[in-house]
């Protein structure tokens, strides 16, 4: 492996920092022992300028760019955005339908109080809706009536790939030009 700048930022494929870098996690770091490092980094990702600044965190996290591109919103070095997982409102979530059908029996000699499978109700893919050997005012089967919401959160996190994101705590200091 080359030398690397110190601050650099590499992905690793394992889960741990090799020997001269430290895992991006967002830990607390000595301004005394790393004035090099925070000469470069600063407190953009965290700390007190004074005696400590902080590493950058990807925990759970996925890079981005600094500036701004077409149509996105400004991003500054060291911000954080998003939210791992968000709840919808019902007023958020798309119109949609289930189909159910449901059939009247004008005779009354070939009416019934027990479902049974072939009888007038049926819901979507030609499943039967009533819960299996059921009686007269039986219960849906849960298949058929489901919860909306509940205010229960979805993943909003893009689909990824658990990689380790390291920086050079030593190597060659960048040259400004």
């Amino acid at each position: 492996m080359t030398t690397p700048f110190l601050g650099e930022i590499q992905i690793f494929g394992f889960n741990f920092a090799p020997v001269g870098w430290a895992q991006c996690n967002g830990a607390t770091l000595s301004i005394s022992q790393n004035s090099a490092l925070f000469s470069l980094i600063g407190t953009y990702y965290g700390g007190d300028g004074r005696t400590t600044f902080q590493l950058p965190n990807f925990t759970g996290r996925a890079a981005c760019s600094q500036g701004q591109g077409p149509g996105l919103t400004q991003r500054t070095i060291g911000d954080t955005f998003g939210t791992e997982q968000v709840s919808l409102l019902q007023s958020e979530i798309p119109g949609h339908s289930h189909a159910a059908n449901l059939y009247h029996q004008p005779n009354t000699t070939l009416q019934s109080n027990t479902p049974a499978n072939g009888y007038g109700l049926t819901g979507p893919a030609s499943t039967t809706p009533f819960v299996q050997n059921a009686t007269a005012n039986a219960t849906f089967a849960p298949t058929v009536v489901g919860a909306t919401g509940g205010s229960q959160p979805h993943e909003n996190r893009q689909p990824l790939l658990p990689l380790n994101f390291c920086i050079a705590l030593q190597g060659a200091f960048p040259a400004f030009d």
